[in-house]
């Protein structure tokens, strides 16, 4: 995540009888077409995941579960401008799923054992979201959510594939939205996505949270996995808004209880407070017309102070244990923004000795990225052009639209106007959300026509001795 610049940078309708009833009462003032169309679309991000991971739960077929749980989303978009939104969307939702998915298998069924499937899915009604206690007797967490998680993260498993499956499920991406995150066409993406749930099912991988002894081979794929979901609401991979505020709270109710299953394990405690000390900003990073407000720029007395002084107690608690990992030094760098009074006070060298140590760790182009931000901030914009122009020259980041737009920034900041809006323009072309693409527009709006350079401070070389870092204030 960078810190510096633009971030902060067909259904048919046999079973819809009694699907309504199932999910309580029907509020009639919502069948205006616009609120129904929102209402499916928060329904869809609220309530996507607990529906699949039910159905996977309940009939063991994974195409199953996802084709009727869109087969629910298509119905609701038919029925609700009619009938009404439900009270209870999620519970309608399962409700109409598992119907569907009832009448699939009836249709399909030879023998006694696909009959007995069909009675096994023939319950009274759940709470939303609700597991009975002894579904799973071996299992020691009753969430749909974390077993999906962990089978999707499952060591058989190769881990590209791995990720792609918890996207497609938990965060309900599309294959051309996840082939876009792996730079892969979408033929190919959805080719490994059938290989990976075939595999699921021929090797007969049980569909749980392992037991305690089996956990820490999966530790690091189920934290990579619940990441890659916070950041998908951290800033969404493209549409109209930036952030989908409901799927990074699921990120964090679901690290929560990997951290009561693993609270000596201090990468689970650091991921958690690192989510916690991000999703604290969530109320200042767009303002009231949708527009992203960079990082110097938001209201610091909206930041949400809890989870803030929870997310900062928590990564003491992960330092304490002197085992530091990528999650730990990027919840300091967190840390460091949080903390901060003002944006004048933020320690930027700090900063940048933290980015270092996570290269050790994550040797990844957007991290370099991130280090040359804060490398501009702490030694001036000319140190980190300088960084960024070797990532451009490198075409590791090619297609990243924050590459040329901290490229942008740094430019501006020197006063080299015409090549500061070539580089905002470039990013305006590759940002995928209608809040980056308003930011940017408005930054290359601000760059006055003509523009006298101004003397470029001499440029930092970072092999130079410097203040390590301390970990957070």
């Amino acid at each position: 995540m960078v810190e510096g610049t633009a971030d902060d940078g067909a259904a048919g309708d046999g079973t819809a009888d009694g699907s309504a009833a199932n999910g309580g009462a029907v509020d009639n003032s919502a069948a205006d077409g616009r609120a129904v169309e929102a209402a499916v679309a928060h329904a869809f991000r609220d309530e996507w995941s607990r529906v699949v991971a039910t159905l996977i739960r309940v009939t063991g077929d994974w195409d199953l579960a996802e084709e009727c749980a869109q087969d629910a989303f298509a119905l609701a978009v038919r029925t609700w401008p009619r009938d009404g939104v439900p009270v209870r969307p999620g519970a309608w939702l399962t409700t109409t799923a598992r119907n569907r998915a009832v009448d699939r298998i009836r249709r399909d069924a030879v023998g006694a054992g696909k009959l007995r499937e069909v009675a096994r899915m023939i319950v009274p009604d759940e709470p939303a979201g609700a597991v009975p206690d002894d579904a799973f007797p071996d299992d020691t967490v009753t969430d749909d959510r974390l077993r999906l998680i962990f089978t999707c993260c499952h060591p058989a498993l190769a881990v590209e594939a791995q990720v792609a499956l918890a996207l497609r499920t938990l965060a309900g991406l599309s294959t051309a939205e996840i082939a876009r995150a792996f730079l892969v066409p979408e033929a190919t993406m959805s080719q490994r996505l059938v290989r990976v749930k075939r595999k699921i099912r021929t090797a007969g991988i049980p569909y749980r949270v392992p037991p305690a002894h089996l956990l820490p081979e999966r530790t690091a794929a189920v934290l990579g996995v619940l990441y890659l979901l916070f950041n998908e609401g951290y800033t969404a991979s493209a549409g109209p808004d930036l952030q989908r505020p409901d799927l990074a709270a699921e990120a964090i109710r679901l690290a929560r209880v990997l951290a009561s299953l693993m609270p000596d394990e201090p990468e689970v405690i650091g991921l958690l407070a690192l989510l916690l000390l991000h999703h604290a900003r969530r109320a200042t990073r767009v303002d009231g017309h949708g527009e992203l407000v960079p990082l110097d720029e938001q209201d610091r007395s909206r930041w949400d102070t809890a989870a803030i002084t929870e997310g900062t107690a928590l990564l003491e608690a992960a330092l304490r244990r002197r085992s530091p990992g990528p999650y730990q030094v990027q919840a300091a760098i967190a840390a460091c923004h949080a903390t901060a009074a003002r944006a004048a006070d933020t320690d930027w060298a700090q900063i940048t000795g933290l980015y270092r140590e996570l290269r050790r760790h994550l040797p990844t182009p957007v991290v370099e990225l991130n280090h040359a931000v804060a490398a501009g901030m702490a030694f001036g914009p000319g140190t980190g052009l300088a960084l960024a122009d070797e990532l451009t020259a490198r075409g590791t980041l090619a297609g990243y639209h924050l590459l040329p737009a901290t490229r942008a920034d740094f430019l501006r900041r020197l006063g080299r106007a015409g090549e500061a809006r070539t580089a905002y323009t470039e990013a305006l072309e590759l940002a995928r959300t209608d809040s980056e693409r308003g930011y940017l527009r408005r930054r290359l709006a601000e760059i006055p026509a003509t523009q006298v350079s101004v003397p470029a401070p001499p440029v930092r070389r970072l092999d130079e001795p410097t203040r390590e870092p301390e970990g957070p204030r």
